[in-house]
């Protein structure tokens, strides 16, 4: 990846896709921060970065297993030192696997909650650290209609989605005296992807009917709650397109 421009404000984005990841990021920088993205394969967002750049931005991707201890710490540590203090951090990492609990698999379920829930205690616990040294900062953490309720055949994800909520609130309360901004994003719908664009055709015309999400308006909120003045804070935002039952 280039280097830098200089050392100036990150929005880091940890899972960054093609979609709501890769708009967060995109809005971000936008608004003159460095966009910092990862996911397990940096060849993967190099898409993303380029159509950053090209719109004036700063972005960079970086390889890393949010799972893994070592690598959040060595992602966090080189983030900071090559492009400049995190003032937020994006978890958007997904995990909607569904399955019977029925056919459920022990390993299956660890690892989904692995990737829902562990590596956002992960990311969200080294970053707040360098937050709370500074006296600012924001986490964000997308969550999911799961995390309030768990459907049938989805108890593994439920169980993750549940636990990330807990641990944004717990977090939102402990950091909030300490200027620290955390909230949770319910988004209840189907998203605007190529994954629910060849998988679900008939859900995906409904896009014409403003019936499924935009990974851009989704990104403007996540702007907004990073904006907000401190006397008024949001904790917890639910996002679904007016259609959608809930």
């Amino acid at each position: 990846m280039a280097e830098s421009q200089g050392q100036g404000k990150v929005a880091l984005v940890i899972g960054a896709g093609d979609a709501t990841g890769g708009a967060i990021a995109a809005r971000f920088a936008k608004e003159g921060y460095i966009a910092c993205l990862t996911r397990r394969s940096a060849d993967k967002l190099q898409p993303t970065v380029d159509a950053i750049r090209a719109a004036g931005g700063q972005a960079f991707g970086f390889s890393s297993d949010a799972r893994k201890e070592e690598d959040v710490i060595a992602l966090v540590e080189q983030v900071e030192r090559e492009h400049g203090p995190i003032e937020v951090m994006v978890f958007n990492i997904g995990a909607n696997v569904p399955s019977s609990i029925l056919e459920e698999t022990a390993r299956k379920y660890f690892k989904i909650w692995e990737m829902a829930c562990f590596s956002g205690f992960l990311n969200g616990r080294e970053v707040a650290k360098r937050m709370v040294t500074r006296g600012r900062g924001t986490i964000l953490f997308t969550g999911a209609t799961a995390g309030l309720r768990g459907a049938a055949n989805f108890a593994a994800f439920a169980g993750a989605k549940h636990a990330l909520r807990a641990l944004a609130q717990s977090m939102a309360r402990e950091l909030g005296p300490r200027n620290i901004h955390v909230a949770h994003v319910v988004v209840d719908g189907a998203i605007d992807t190529e994954f629910i664009r060849t998988s679900f055709p008939e859900r995906y015309a409904l896009k014409e009917q403003d019936g499924i999400l935009n990974p851009e308006h989704i990104a403007d909120n996540y702007w907004h709650l990073h904006a907000q003045p401190r006397d008024a804070w949001t904790f917890e935002l639910d996002l679904r397109p007016y259609m959608e039952r809930w």
